[in-house]
């Protein structure tokens, strides 16, 4: 997506009135690149719902997003159907109409009144992104419920933990505790910062996270505006969704810079287990048996936090798991040649505009 640094606003929502937010953005750009925004408002926000989908997929959160409850005409549902998720959420946010884009999985379940929580934030002008936590629901399978505890706990995920649990109140966040399938943004902050990078996936909301916040807006994390979304359904879709996750920081550090070590532990450890028959000295062994009890430690809290004992049993497994195959992606990311920037419209992506059933979508 070509990089823009002077924007002319598109057209809102055709069915404008009196009581509709009047949104004006003042791009002032620096030499360095950054950028400053402020605006006017007045009245309801105008908001697009973007939902990425395999081609041939039938969208499956077109009925709960009808039930959210927001001004008719002001609530806009597209669903972008391709192969390329960056590239696909870019050009829906492009044919967008609302002055929020509100970035959703299709599995994601939203709570009914996270339009108005969203609304409440972008409120204060400085405010360019909000977002919140994505839960594992109850109702997933053990395993799943297993993969969520080691995601929201400090060994799991380390400093990006609070992605997957609701814990604190409102903050100033980045990219650390936002997470891309529940999280909005401006349209014309979007657009302005060059949208997602195409050659990143995952990881894409990470690294265009830090430009939106270099440039000078506000990001937040808002425990209450929860997202449920089911984990993995097997341990190879696991496994697979940790080497992603991993080779996608590996990529976006290449690409953007060096934010912090805490990313790169599991590669440290990666290195140190290759490392472990090469080495006869005794004491190198001795870090391995910590990190064992370190693990068994954190399956019995595990255990206790979620009242299922199956969990220090599932836990201890699990977490070496997780940064094993995260460490393997990073290497990976690290070593294997960077891919090449796709031309904007060269992925085939259909972007569809879907009706929203008129008595769901009033305000109640």
């Amino acid at each position: 997506m070509r990089r823009t640094e002077q924007y002319a606003s598109a057209p809102f929502l055709s069915s404008r009135t009196q009581n509709e937010k009047i949104f004006v953005f003042i791009l002032q750009t620096r030499k360095t690149g950054s950028a400053r925004f402020s605006f006017l408002r007045e009245g309801f926000l105008t908001i697009t719902i973007v939902i990425p989908i395999k081609p041939g997929l039938v969208p499956q959160a077109v009925e709960q997003v009808s039930q959210l409850a927001w001004p008719q005409g002001q609530l806009e549902l597209l669903v972008a159907e391709g192969t390329n998720p960056s590239c696909q959420r870019n050009q829906a946010a492009q044919q967008a109409c609302g002055e929020i884009i509100y970035f959703l999985d299709d599995d994601s379940r939203v709570l009914l009144d996270c339009l108005k929580r969203i609304e409440e934030h972008f409120r204060d002008p400085s405010v360019v992104a909000v977002g919140g936590p994505s839960l594992t629901p109850a109702s997933d399978s053990l395993l799943q419920r297993g993969f969520g505890a080691v995601l929201s706990s400090l060994l799991g995920a380390g400093g990006v933990r609070n992605r997957y649990r609701a814990v604190g109140t409102v903050r100033e966040s980045g990219e650390r505790e936002l997470i891309l399938c529940n999280l909005a943004v401006r349209r014309d902050a979007f657009l302005v910062c060059g949208g997602f990078d195409e050659r990143l996936y995952p990881n894409e909301e990470n690294e265009f996270l830090d430009r939106l916040k270099a440039a000078g807006g506000r990001l937040l994390h808002d425990p209450r505006l929860a997202v449920e979304r089911s984990q993995r359904p097997s341990l190879v879709a696991f496994v697979k969704q940790m080497f992603r996750y991993g080779r996608g920081r590996a990529r976006q550090t290449r690409m953007a810079g060096f934010s912090g070590l805490m990313p790169f532990a599991p590669l440290g450890l990666l290195i140190y287990l290759v490392s472990v028959p090469l080495v006869t000295a005794p004491l190198w062994r001795l870090p391995l048996g910590c990190y064992g009890v370190v693990c068994l430690l954190c399956g019995l809290w595990g255990a206790l936090k979620g009242r299922n004992p199956l969990f220090a049993v599932l836990l201890p497994a699990l977490y070496p798991l997780l940064h094993i195959a995260n460490g393997v992606g990073l290497a990976t990311g690290f070593l294997l040649p960077l891919p090449q920037q796709p031309c904007y419209n060269s992925t085939s992506v259909t972007v569809r505009r879907l009706p929203l059933p008129e008595q769901l979508s009033g305000v109640a």
